[in-house]
């Protein structure tokens, strides 16, 4: 594994100089602009394609509407909130200053996903108000954001936020609908006009509109000390907020470890102790609408990690890498000379499976402890004994926990976790992202952080800028998955093909690929404890390459990993951080072509849907030196494998930027490759 592509350094980012912060105070055309209340204030992204106008109105406060290619995306939408003791909303208030910022920089995340370098290039308009309220507009060539911040000290009590987004036309929408706010947030993508979702629907994020061809994604970062943003229907074209009010008291239900009732909620949705405006606390999460005026765009949209929070820790010691998983395949080793389960025994296989191919670690999920405490292990498993024998194979362990019983001896759990020596935690069943369950992500990372532990969140909300702040956070879930197969059949190709566009746009997401029993979609069958894919196996194959993941499990079980060598070599040689990022062709649903490089070695991933498919792969993306030679490993689809979905053909061939190549897809598909310059 390339894992050298971590970074060292404590600094998450550094700065090269293409331009000058600018701010420009209010002036005399800014000043004349205040006095008439419905002036509008207009601001262009960088590259000019991307028009936001912000109006004030008595009636709604701050409106703005946005434009791309001269094409009206947004219209009148409206953004206010309400805080208690506040002197006004922003119907009423006055604005008393205007300010204008551009930036352009680059940055080097420490825990790189789709680049070693993102470039932040954006303008900003600001406006502030005399009842201590800020709204700032930032608007880049990928979409626009904006968020308030307060200058009110003390408690503070968040009412309401108004988030209305409106269209101008009755657009296409995916909508990942939601029934409670007791939710893992794995949904499917719903396809839906905006006419047709009612104000008692309701998704969380993020979700997408299509405005005629340019997509929309929205979503939200900067996301702390706050709840979740989700979106209900408007009865007309458009989305208003719903937020999850603060809870006030909640209780495991009878018989449950881990599944609540919420017994009783504030009338607001927030409420902070104590804001120092120094400390930037009076700050709220950005509202973010990525833009694409095509599906591939959306596939390297960072506007998520721009908006966040930055390094708050030295991260020096986090390590990105591939993790052996045990629970999807329920412990099914075979040919083995012990009684395979949850027992010491079961997990030195898996790390002797987990060294042979230079898998960074494996994961003890449910199971190793039992379930009233996190340090009441099972009689059959010997953590340290388990922790010591992988590192003498060089693979570090991973503990599952659930989050209530993790709180309650957290202080000491942690520290006991990293006296055993594992290597990070797997928290579960969180399930909620009111203001409360927000913080507890926060402080999970800030103390896992003190004991050198990464942090993987299993029934978890969307990432929302958390990992560039702590970026031992290095994965999280809140995606309907791989798992899934293990109960139902709706894991499909074009549910795969969607997930990239939207819920990836957030962050990573731990999808869990990698099964090695693969059926078309007329032969699957449900099977809990010994489950397949319902693609291709080089479909499976590809999703290492299309789905990002600095911490990429493989779900299988190792007996199937090590009679299936070939597909598992070429798993172990994939990166999980990438130093660039080119998607040559990709449509939501459709199929995506990605190449991603590592060091001087390229990969390429192809996902196909549930319709057989031919492409011609064209290499002039390697163009450095047309007269460069690389040898290119690749698997395709069988002959067979409309029929059994495990076939497939690898080929080894010498290639240059000169070549173009066929490729062919089965139903559900894929193609994948590997290209070493020689």
């Amino acid at each position: 594994m390339n894992t050298q592509l971590l970074k060292l350094s404590a600094q998450l980012c550094s700065i090269i100089c293409l331009a000058l912060v600018l701010c420009v105070p209010a002036h005399a055309a800014n000043l004349a602009d205040i006095a008439d209340k419905t002036a509008p204030y207009t601001l262009a992204s960088p590259n000019g394609q991307l028009q936001l106008s912000v109006t004030r109105t008595a009636a709604q406060g701050v409106n703005y509407s946005l434009r791309v290619s001269g094409k009206q995306v947004l219209q009148d939408a409206v953004a206010d909130i309400t805080l208690q003791g506040m002197k006004t909303s922003l119907t009423k208030a006055k604005l008393i200053d205007i300010t204008r910022q551009s930036i352009d920089r680059e940055l080097e995340p420490h825990v790189q996903q789709k680049s070693e370098r993102i470039r932040e290039h954006y303008n900003q308009l600001t406006l502030r108000f005399d009842n201590k309220l800020t709204l700032a507009f930032r608007l880049f060539d990928q979409g626009l954001a904006y968020r308030f911040i307060t200058e009110q000290s003390g408690e503070l009590v968040v009412e309401a936020e108004t988030v209305a987004v409106n269209f101008a036309g009755d657009h296409s929408v995916l909508f990942p609908e939601e029934t409670s706010f007791i939710s893992h947030n794995e949904r499917l993508y719903l396809p839906k006009k905006l006419s047709e979702i009612s104000s008692k629907q309701f998704a969380s994020l993020p979700l997408l509109v299509d405005v005629d061809g340019i997509k929309l994604v929205i979503t939200e970062t900067g996301l702390r000390d706050y709840p979740g943003l989700w979106l209900e229907g408007s009865d007309k074209q458009g989305f208003n907020a719903r937020f999850p009010a603060v809870v006030l008291g909640s209780e495991l239900k009878q018989d449950s470890d881990r599944n609540e009732n919420i017994l009783k909620r504030a009338d607001f949705i927030a409420q902070r102790q104590a804001i120092d405006v120094a400390s930037q606390s009076g700050q709220f999460p950005w509202r973010v609408f990525a833009i694409a005026q095509n599906d591939a765009e959306l596939l390297t949209n960072e506007l998520s990690y721009l908006l966040a929070d930055e390094l708050a820790i030295d991260a020096s010691w986090v390590k990105p890498g591939q993790v052996a998983w045990d629970w999807w395949n329920a412990n099914n080793v075979f040919g083995v000379d012990f009684e395979a389960g949850i027992n010491t025994q079961t997990y030195k296989y898996y790390i002797d499976f987990a060294a042979k191919y230079g898998i960074e670690y494996i994961v003890l999920d449910e199971g190793w402890h039992h379930l009233d405490s996190v340090l009441n292990v099972v009689d059959d498993i010997d953590v340290q004994e388990i922790i010591a024998y992988g590192k003498s194979k060089n693979v570090d362990v991973i503990l599952w926990v659930i989050w209530k019983t993790l709180d309650n001896e957290r202080e000491q759990a942690l520290a006991q976790f990293e006296a055993w020596g594992a290597a990070g935690i797997k928290v579960d069943f969180m399930q909620r992202d009111d203001q409360a369950m927000v913080n507890y992500y926060w402080k999970i990372a800030e103390q896992a952080a003190k004991h050198k532990l990464l942090v993987d969140f299993h029934g978890s909300y969307k990432p929302a800028g958390l990992r560039r702040a702590y970026p031992n956070v290095i994965t999280r879930e809140g995606v309907r998955g791989l798992e899934h197969n293990k109960w139902a059949d709706y894991i499909t190709a074009e549910h795969n093909l969607t997930l990239p566009f939207i819920r990836q746009l957030a962050g990573p997401m731990d999808y869990t690929p990698g099964a090695m029993v693969n059926a078309q979609p007329e032969n699957f069958k449900i099977n809990f404890n010994r489950p397949m894919s319902k693609t291709t196996r080089v479909h499976q194959l590809a999703m290492y390459l299309v789905f990002e993941s600095p911490l990429q499990m493989l779900a299988d079980t190792p007996s199937h990993y090590l009679r299936e060598h070939e597909s598992t070599e070429f798993i172990t040689s994939v990166p999980t951080v990438w130093d660039e990022t080119l998607v040559l062709s990709a449509k939501i649903g459709d199929h995506i072509i990605i190449a991603r490089r590592s060091a001087d070695k390229w990969f390429i991933g192809v996902m196909g849907n549930s319709q057989a498919r031919e492409f011609t792969l064209d290499l002039s993306f390697l163009a450095d030196s047309a007269s460069q030679v690389y040898q290119m490993n690749s698997f395709a689809d069988g002959l067979n494998a409309d029929k059994y979905a495990s076939d497939y053909l690898s080929k080894s061939e010498q290639v240059t930027a000169k070549d173009k190549v066929k490729i062919t897809l089965a139903p559900s598909g894929g193609w994948v490759a590997s290209l070493t310059p020689q």
